[in-house]
């Protein structure tokens, strides 16, 4: 594992040979470098990342071939990215200011009350 402030360099060329020519290795370095990427996140977030590619890998790992995997976890991305733009579009209805929309009636003027 890199030492503190050290990056993976991820060269895709390097990547796709190493998955063809030795898969179980290929898998080995990439959980690290999933593993090492999770770590430098904020404490807050890394159980949630945890989750999330565990979700991934069971994705990949049920999939019928690598097409279709791409294309399920391309799909949770956008329901995700979805989510989001919900969420945002619900704050920004929050955030206007109320509209009178009622029509306000003009009442007589009525005459005052005598003290009894």
């Amino acid at each position: 594992m890199p030492g503190s402030g050290t990056t993976y360099h991820i060269d895709f060329d390097d990547w796709v040979r190493l998955a063809r020519t030795d898969p179980a290795r290929f898998e080995h370095l990439r959980d690290r470098v999933l593993d090492y990427s999770i770590a430098r996140a904020p404490a807050d977030r890394q159980e949630r990342l945890r989750r999330l590619q565990w979700r991934v890998n069971q994705v990949r790992n049920t999939a019928s071939n690598p097409l279709s995997a791409c294309i399920a976890i391309s799909n949770m991305m956008w329901s995700s990215f979805n989510h989001l733009g919900e969420a945002y579009d619900d704050l920004q209805h929050a955030r206007r200011p109320f509209r009178r929309c009622a029509r306000i009636l003009p009442f007589p003027e009525q005459p005052p009350r005598s003290k009894v």
